[in-house]
């Protein structure tokens, strides 16, 4: 993976994330079009995508410390 200067490292996870983890886990729909959401917390930063197919939420969070 190439790193893109000027971008931070929770902006590039997020990319990797749209680019490669979009099927649901609990219908397995891939959704192609989707993306992930990003929050925050100021210690946490929460991903969230939501099946359009199903509305299951999967969830991947990163705790700073």
């Amino acid at each position: 993976m190439a790193i893109q200067k000027g971008r931070s490292p929770f902006d590039r996870l997020k990319q990797m994330f749209d680019r490669s983890d979009l099927r649901c886990p609990e219908c397995g729909y891939v959704d192609v079009e989707g993306g992930w959401r990003v929050t925050t917390t100021g210690s946490r930063v929460r991903y969230q995508h939501v099946c359009p197919k199903c509305n299951a939420i999967d969830t991947k969070e990163v705790r700073l410390e």
